[in-house]
């Protein structure tokens, strides 16, 4: 992590630590100040979700929230630059960011979304063309067009099992994409990640899923258990998992979930409690290889000298989660 000149205070009454700006800084009898968030980490405290101390500037753009507030309310609506001109957004500032960390445009999005919630109703026995219109298409022709076009069949040879789920989860690290099905989770990254994409085409091409934007009713169990784990009240995930790969990758993932909260292993502990002590290396690529931060624990591998090495979500991100999972460890003992 950087070297950090803020200074941060932390109360000792309700357990949060905030920047010293944050208008919920405490500044009485419980407070307790630090000049680093990691020192904050280290006595135990959590950070504030106002003033969010830890995001070191990689947070969500101020026009995300409300934008996508916007699409939650209506999410039906067919978008045009205009309608982004006129809630005062600049459509190439959009197009951008959407590109950068979606891979499409904004409208692509939208429309994805829109598509896949029609699809959910058509799955779930309704009229192909009462789900259509519904859900923004002015015809069922130029749905089954545009749903062919992007996934390369009809919607009809797309079934439930086919599909992956696809939203945002706020965290105190920032957004992260996850992705669900009927089957468990499949997918969660950090949504600031270079290798996002890859990750996409390899669940594609190896799951023969197609991934769609919108909501499941699995994605609240992840957002409650991710609550919970960032408040120091969740120790074990129990949502259900589905993360294919090989089976030394799947070896490897499940002795990451074998490390007990608050610990740490070396790439050469998992080898050997996988029973392949020459395979380190091969350990490493399959540790990078994991899809599901945090929940199955690449986090909690490091250097055979208690260093932390590469993580795709950051060194800092990495830094935070141990500092947070062993604060806690060490306040319960």
């Amino acid at each position: 992590m950087t070297a950090e000149t803020t200074q941060f205070s932390a109360n000792t009454a309700n357990g949060y630590f905030c920047l010293s700006t944050c208008d919920l800084a405490e500044s009485g009898e419980h407070a307790h100040q630090f000049q680093t968030s990691l020192e904050a980490l280290a006595a135990g405290f959590r950070p504030c979700r106002k003033c969010k101390p830890l995001q070191h500037g990689e947070v969500d753009p101020d026009w995300l929230e409300s934008l996508m507030g916007v699409v939650d309310v209506d999410p039906a609506r067919r978008w045009h630059d205009q309608d982004l001109s006129e809630m005062g957004l600049d459509p190439a500032v959009i197009r951008r960011w959407f590109v950068a960390n979606h891979g499409m445009t904004f409208h692509a999005y939208a429309r994805l979304r829109r598509m896949g919630m029609a699809l959910r109703q058509i799955q779930h026995g309704d009229a192909v063309a009462d789900a259509v219109v519904a859900h923004g298409f002015e015809t069922e022709s130029s749905f089954r067009e545009a749903f062919t076009q992007v996934f390369g069949s009809p919607p009809s040879a797309v079934d439930r099992e086919s599909c992956i789920w696809v939203n945002r989860v706020s965290t105190p690290l920032g957004s992260m994409i996850m992705g669900v099905s009927d089957q468990g989770i499949s997918l969660l990254e950090y949504a600031d990640r270079s290798m996002l994409d890859t990750r996409l085409q390899y669940l594609r091409q190896h799951m023969g899923r197609v991934f769609l934007p919108g909501d499941h009713p699995m994605m609240q169990w992840v957002k409650t258990e991710l609550d919970s784990y960032f408040n120091s009240n969740l120790q074990q995930f129990t949502m259900p998992i589905q993360a294919p790969g090989t089976s030394f990758q799947e070896s490897v993932w499940q002795a990451l979930r074998d490390i007990p909260y608050g610990e740490t292993r070396s790439y050469a502990e998992i080898a050997e409690a996988i029973g392949n002590p020459t395979a380190v290396r091969s350990v490493g690529r399959a540790n990078g290889d994991n899809r599901i931060a945090i929940i199955i624990p690449c986090h909690r591998v490091v250097g055979a000298d208690g260093e932390l090495t590469g993580y795709g979500g950051g060194l800092w991100r990495k830094e935070y989660l141990l500092r947070l999972e062993q604060a806690q460890s060490f306040h319960l003992s």
